[in-house]
């Protein structure tokens, strides 16, 4: 069974998943978060991986231990699992209903296969005709350098983990560089289906099936909007010659009363009380509770989480729905100061609040997999990503990097404030330019200080320095989209 349909773009306005799920950091530790029954039994979860110490999905430790673990179609283990993968659980809960000990986990990736276009300003790729959007969520593997689509390569051959939406393309949440072996692999809504040539199209990819093992199509070949998983090698046209081509399953299985928690985008919007999230049917009861938003905010690519029960038609009814707010700001330097127990730290002088939640990864020479706050050091190199609330950063995402990775810079990224030539402040970092200070407009390009500041007010600015006591000494600054 699959993880669901096909990840794609979201709006700007959600352009970024935050994964605030139930029983997170500093929560209540109890059976109910909200107000929402949270009491044991079996369970389904669909989300992003946020760490380790057992498998963490949408806030809920699951054990792996004795579970059985597949990795794109075989047998796998825990250790080849990684932050930022979308993967299915299927699992008993306990009582606290924040741990749970798992059956199976299951991990398929959304497409792999070569990069064939970037565009940095734009924030997105191309993979084997599948378009691939990337924000402040996306986890980059280690090979990577540097972290991001500027550490990629037109050829590359990549694989997408990501969240689906309604429009085609994929919002990764994770993206790791593969080697250039083996078949490639591509899931998504099936178009322009013609049985007689045996051929469909995935996105902007066509696939010939012809000579492709079928499996799962209830009547013995695709038909259009099956969401389908091929895999195969490209022709010299362009064309995926598949040598199997499978179903994808988009409902969370299980039996009625079985408890359930997906996290994703509005795929098909009906009503309040009629819409899909990745795929999987959801609807709402007069006693849904709604965070982050009302039943009128829910809409086609809405970001949400929603936690609930299966009935008796495999619909997930939702006794919660949790809307996602957007990360814009990112740090990335020395750590000041660690509370662990509190799940707090600050860097660069900013405190910053960690949630059960937040995807944590090691990329510095440690590569513990098992990383969490416990093991972070006043002086670790990181970088963070999330949100300001109130005078707080609330992380989705921190990561360690090698001491000297940096080379004594910091980097900060957010909404710019303040902005009072030639200073600014960004993501509550104050930042002085001066006449060496390097301006560049969204695209790469050198801009003039003065169209640089007047552009400025209420845009996201990225800004890298050093650091004098609390503020950025900018040796380059600039606009983002």
């Amino acid at each position: 069974m699959k993880h669901g349909a096909p990840a794609h773009l979201v709006p700007a306005f959600l352009a970024t998943i935050l994964v605030v799920g139930c029983g997170g950091g500093g929560g209540s530790g109890g059976n109910t978060t909200a107000g929402i029954d949270r009491g044991g039994g079996p369970t389904i979860a669909q989300g992003p991986i946020s760490g380790f110490g057992s498998v963490i999905v949408n806030g809920v430790h699951y054990s792996t231990n004795g579970a059985i673990i597949t990795v794109d179609d075989r047998p796998g283990t825990e250790s080849e699992l990684r932050v930022g993968q979308v993967v299915r659980i299927e699992a008993t809960l306990d009582a606290s209903g924040t741990s749970a000990t798992a059956k199976s986990v299951t991990y398929d990736d959304d497409v792999e296969g070569p990069v064939q276009s970037i565009d940095l300003a734009a924030s997105r790729l191309v993979v084997l005709g599948q378009s691939v959007r990337v924000d402040a969520a996306t986890s980059f593997g280690d090979s990577i350098v540097p972290s991001g689509l500027e550490g990629l390569r037109i050829g590359d051959r990549v694989e997408v983990s990501g969240l689906a939406a309604s429009s085609g393309e994929i919002l990764a949440t994770r993206i790791e560089r593969k080697a250039a072996t083996g078949a490639f692999e591509v899931a998504g809504t099936a178009t322009a289906v013609d049985t007689a040539a045996r051929r469909l199209r995935i996105g902007n990819l066509t696939v010939d099936y012809a000579s492709a093992q079928l499996s799962d199509f209830a009547g013995g070949q695709p038909a259009n909007g099956d969401v389908v998983e091929a895999k195969g090698t490209l022709n010299s046209a362009g064309t995926l010659v598949a040598t199997q081509l499978e179903r994808r399953g988009t409902s969370l299985p299980g039996a009625a009363n079985t408890k359930g928690e997906i996290e994703g985008l509005v795929t098909r919007f009906v009503s309040a009380s009629d819409f899909d999230v990745a795929g999987a049917r959801v609807t709402t009861t007069a006693s849904t509770v709604f965070e982050g938003g009302s039943a009128t905010s829910l809409r086609l690519d809405a970001a949400v989480e929603v936690t609930g029960t299966l009935d008796a038609t495999g619909r997930l009814v939702a006794q919660k729905v949790e809307f996602r707010r957007e990360s814009d700001v990112e740090l990335e330097g020395r750590v000041d100061t660690v509370n662990a127990a509190g799940n707090s730290l600050t860097v660069l002088g900013q405190s910053v609040r960690t949630t059960g939640e937040t995807r944590f990864e090691d990329k510095s020479s440690a590569g513990l997999q098992r990383f969490s706050l416990a093991d972070v050091r006043a002086g670790d190199l990181v970088e963070v990503r999330g949100y300001r609330d109130g005078q707080v950063i609330v992380a989705t995402l921190l990561e360690r990097e090698n001491s000297t990775a940096s080379g004594g810079s910091v980097e900060v990224k957010g909404p710019a404030t303040a902005v009072s030539p030639p200073n600014l402040t960004v993501a509550g970092v104050l930042v002085a330019t001066d006449s060496r200070t390097e301006f560049r407009d969204k695209n790469g390009v050198s801009i003039t200080a003065a169209a640089f500041f007047a552009a400025a007010p209420g845009r996201e600015v990225k800004v890298r320095g050093t650091l004098n006591g609390n503020t950025v000494l900018a040796e380059r600054a600039e606009l983002e989209d």
